[in-house]
C-alpha cells in the first residue's frame, strides 16, 4: 500500500514538472554571426582617391580601414583616424578633414569623432569633437562645443550648422573676439564681413557668426549612394 502511495506521489510530481515545463516561455535573442561583428574588407595604411558620380574628389588617409557590408546599414569605420581631403573641379583642395575616429553608414552620412578638425577653403579653422555630414543634403551639424578661427576673428559657441563647404554656418550660444577696428567703425561705414557686423551691433553672448537663410534640418533623411 505503502508503495503505491509512494508511485502515485512520484506520477503527480512528474505532471506537475512537465506542466510547469510547458508553461515555461523561452527569451531567446537572434542568432549572432560571424559576419555580423567581423569586417569584410580590413586594410591597413591606406592612402587612396575616391571619385563621386565618374569624378575624383576625395583622398582617404588612415592607419585602418574597416568595411562592414553585413550590418543594417553597412559602414566603413575608421577607428585609428582620418584624414580627408576634397578637390574642387580644377582639383584644387577645398576641403581638409580631420578626426581621430570616424564612420560612413550607407556611403552618405559621415559621422566624425574625438579631436575633429577641419579647414574651408577660405583657411578657417573649424574644431568641435563631434560632427556629422550629409553627402546626399549637402550639409554638416554639431552640438557640441565649436571654436572657429579666421585669420583675424575667433567664435566659439554650440548648435553649429553649415553648407557643406562651411563657409555660411549658424551657431547659437556664441561668443567671440573682433578686431577693434571693425566694432569701432561709424554707423555707416559697417564692416564687410557679416560676422563682424554682427558682433558689432550684437551683445557678447548673444547670436554671432554668419547666419544661413534656413538652418539646415539635421533630421532629413534621404537615399542614395557615394560612387
Amino acid at each position: 500500500m505503502k508503495t503505491e502511495i509512494s508511485l502515485l506521489y512520484v506520477a503527480i510530481l512528474s505532471a506537475l514538472l512537465c506542466l510547469a515545463c510547458e508553461n515555461d516561455e523561452e527569451h531567446l535573442a537572434a542568432a549572432i554571426g560571424e559576419n555580423d561583428s567581423t569586417a569584410f574588407m580590413r586594410s591597413r595604411g591606406i592612402s587612396t582617391l575616391i571619385s563621386d558620380s565618374g569624378v575624383l574628389r576625395y583622398k582617404l588617409v588612415a592607419e585602418e580601414w574597416d568595411i562592414y557590408t553585413n550590418t543594417n546599414p553597412p559602414s566603413w569605420k575608421f577607428m585609428k583616424g582620418l584624414l580627408m581631403e576634397r578637390f574642387d573641379q580644377s582639383f584644387h583642395i577645398d576641403l581638409h578633414v580631420q578626426a581621430d575616429t570616424a564612420y560612413l553608414r550607407e556611403q552618405r552620412l559621415w559621422e566624425l569623432r574625438g579631436r575633429v578638425v577641419i579647414r574651408n577653403i577660405e583657411g578657417t579653422l573649424f574644431r568641435t569633437e563631434e560632427l556629422f555630414w550629409d553627402m546626399n543634403e549637402h550639409q554638416m551639424w554639431s552640438t557640441k562645443y565649436m571654436r572657429i578661427k579666421t585669420t583675424d576673428q575667433e567664435l566659439e559657441g554650440t548648435d553649429f550648422r553649415s553648407n557643406e563647404q562651411m563657409t555660411d554656418y549658424y551657431v547659437s550660444n556664441s561668443k567671440g573676439a573682433f578686431p577693434v577696428n571693425d566694432v569701432d567703425k561709424k554707423p555707416n561705414e559697417a564692416p564687410t564681413d557679416t560676422a563682424a557686423a554682427v558682433a558689432a551691433t550684437t551683445p557678447t553672448g548673444e547670436k554671432a557668426g554668419r547666419i544661413m537663410p534656413t538652418a539646415p534640418n539635421k533630421q532629413t533623411q534621404s537615399q542614395g549612394h557615394w560612387k
